[in-house]
């Protein structure tokens, strides 16, 4: 299949992807009346009242802004916020099929990041969560942190943290499957720019004692010159023993290779000279540091990419969705670090030791239960943690966002087919 023609069909004299459907019955004068003037006027007195109100009443609780500047889109560079839409446009599917989340596509016309950040924090009154998407390394740090601060609703840069808990989750499976402790396992994290700081930052949290990052300078070290902060926050938390050298020094003996760089920099000799039962994630996007077959054939005994083609996809769109449901069941002012990793351990223990394989250490994108799962345990880490404004059962947010997804995927079967 040609995906670029498909992705053309789908969209070409059909202005997109995306369309808003009412959730009430508008037939009647009487229906007009309670749904707009004069009855619309109780909810607006009764939330003037309590601001709270506004997640329960409105469509505020079930949605989500999907917020770009179009200066890191893909792997297409800076190609501005018209041309970045359909990313958005796109992602804000994946939120509502795999998490029953309305989200909404805005891409801002400028490339500061103080408009940017001015910009988002009046959308709070409006929207229940902000996922920013698809802005550029550093200022992605910036504005997030910013947002973080000084907005009162979760704020998710899920090209970082999307991924780092995906990551996760499939490390936690791959070395369960290999029978290897992921407090003393040697890893090497070959890209430090936004995802790939996020990985190593949360797989310190998970454990990981022996982490080093490599990017185009080597190995990060404490001290090293050049560094951004985040990279400098990292290199303080990573590489105890401050190891100057390659990617090809730092892998000598590893446990795990994770890539978040560019194509085809793992080779061979690279993955030979890690240690037995080798874990290779090449995840680079479109195309990845070594392909599965390169990989196995050079001596790794499990292998993932971001690719739907090979086994192990590790894909952060078993992630958004989930933490976002999990995030708004609770109506939590935040997704902090109990959340994500409460995320990553859900979204592995979707698999017995029985069921692993080398094939098999992370679920499938397609598997219902992993979007429920997800929103469950954030859910409960969001209560435990404090970020919570209410208190919930998280079985039934389980219950009730796979009930909510299957009846969204028959509606949507009847409409299309």
């Amino acid at each position: 299949m040609n995906f670029d023609e498909e992705a053309m069909k789908v969209r070409r004299g059909k202005q997109g992807i995306l369309e808003t459907m009412p959730r009430a019955v508008l037939k009647t004068h009487d229906d007009l009346s309670t749904l707009y003037t004069p009855g619309v006027a109780q909810p607006c007195r009764e939330i003037a009242k309590d601001s709270d109100l506004s997640f329960d009443l409105t469509c505020r609780g079930n949605m989500i802004a999907v917020i770009s500047d179009g200066t890191r889109v893909l792997g297409l560079g800076d190609i501005g916020p018209e041309a970045a839409m359909p990313v958005m446009e796109g992602k804000s599917i994946l939120f509502k099929i795999f998490g029953g989340v309305n989200a909404v596509p805005i891409c801002l016309d400028t490339k500061d990041p103080q408009q940017f950040i001015e910009t988002v924090k009046r959308l709070q009154p409006s929207f229940a969560g902000i996922n920013l998407e698809d802005i550029a390394s550093p200022k992605c740090y910036e504005i997030e942190t910013t947002l973080k601060k000084e907005m009162d609703i979760p704020v998710f840069h899920d090209d970082q943290h999307g991924t780092a808990i995906a990551a996760l989750a499939g490390v936690i499976g791959a070395f369960r499957h290999v029978h290897k402790d992921l407090k003393t396992a040697k890893i090497v994290i070959n890209g430090a720019g936004a995802a790939g700081a996020s990985i190593g930052r949360l797989l310190v949290r998970a454990g990981a004692a022996n982490v080093t990052m490599v990017d185009k300078a080597g190995m990060l070290y404490e001290g090293m010159d050049g560094l951004n902060p985040v990279q400098a926050e990292l290199a303080a938390l990573t590489n105890k023993t401050k190891q100057h050298g390659t990617l090809a020094d730092a892998v000598q003996g590893a446990d795990l290779l994770l890539g978040v760089s560019g194509p085809h920099l793992f080779t061979k000799e690279i993955i030979a000279s890690m240690n037995k039962d080798a874990v290779v994630f090449a995840m680079a996007n479109p195309i990845p540091e070594t392909d599965y077959q390169s990989a196995k054939a050079a001596g790794a005994r499990v292998v993932g990419t971001g690719r739907s083609d090979s086994p192990n996809q590790i894909n952060n769109v078993m992630v958004f969705p989930g933490i976002f449901r999990g995030a708004l069941a609770v109506r939590a002012r935040s997704i902090n670090e109990d959340m994500k990793l409460a995320a990553s351990h859900a979204i592995a223990s979707l698999i017995k030791d029985d069921e692993l394989t080398d094939e098999y250490v992370i679920p499938d994108s397609f598997d219902k239960r992993v979007a429920p799962a997800v929103a469950a345990a954030v859910a409960q880490a969001a209560m435990d943690s404090g970020t919570a404004r209410i208190t919930v059962d998280p079985e039934a947010v389980r219950k009730e966002a796979a009930a909510q997804i299957d009846s969204l995927h028959q509606l949507l079967d009847q409409l299309h087919g």
